[in-house]
């Protein structure tokens, strides 16, 4: 969804998910900076690459890594699902920047959302499918 923000700058919203992560991104045009939960990037994400380079992969695959900052609000889970969610969020605002953005992001398969959570816990087990020991006697 785009808007405007105090300054007048347009604003690209996109809501990203995974696990039981939920990421809230916001593309403002400015010089590539990574804000999340009003932490700088490299230091929410603990400098780990594996991380950084995920939340960044959108940008980074339409050459538009420098010309627009990532403002981020992310809850929930860990800091993997969190730099998942935080993708998806990023692609979803590309879209919405501009819908030729989708093609590319789609083959490189950031506008997927990975389905795969926890599994609830069965009465009578003692984990989702671990069951206590048999005996025979």
């Amino acid at each position: 969804m785009q808007a405007t923000d105090k300054t007048g700058r347009a604003v690209y919203w996109g809501t990203g998910r995974r696990k039981t992560s939920v990421a809230r991104v916001r593309l403002v045009p400015g010089d590539g900076k990574l804000v999340i939960n009003g932490k700088p990037g490299d230091l929410y994400l603990q400098y780990n690459p594996t991380y950084l380079a995920a939340a960044k992969a959108p940008l980074e695959t339409l050459g538009l890594e420098h010309e627009y900052d990532v403002l981020v609000n992310a809850s929930g889970g860990g800091l993997t699902g969190q730099a998942d969610s935080i993708k998806l969020g990023v692609a979803r605002a590309l879209c919405e920047l501009d819908p030729d953005h989708r093609k590319p992001l789609k083959i490189e398969g950031y506008l997927t959302r990975d389905p795969r959570a926890v599994e609830r816990k069965k009465y009578g087990l003692h984990k989702a499918r671990k069951a206590p020991q048999y005996s025979k006697r």
